[in-house]
């Protein structure tokens, strides 16, 4: 397997298909080939909620720059992790 680009069918931009989203693509048995990159992706999916019915925010954590959901609003006022980050930070 290599990388593949695709063309995005909303947006018209090319995106990249990579090894490891080909495999994971092939051990969740997923016929078809992303249609759309994954900002298209994202803005077509509805508001995801937490299991208590809040809905979840995206944000970028403060220190690995990963994508991440969190149950709240955040202000920018205090930095905000992924949940790996975040547990990194309250052990040490």
């Amino acid at each position: 397997m290599e990388d593949k680009t695709i063309t995005c069918k909303t947006c018209g931009k090319p995106f990249a298909f990579t090894v490891a989203e080909q495999q994971f693509y092939q051990e969740k048995g997923f016929e078809h080939e992303p249609a759309r990159c994954k900002a298209c992706r994202t803005q077509r999916k509805p508001p995801r909620k937490a299991a208590n019915g809040r809905q979840m925010h995206t944000v970028v954590c403060v220190a690995c720059g990963q994508e991440t959901q969190v149950p709240f609003r955040p202000t920018g006022e205090k930095p905000v992790y992924c949940r790996d980050c975040f547990n990194k930070q309250k052990e040490g």
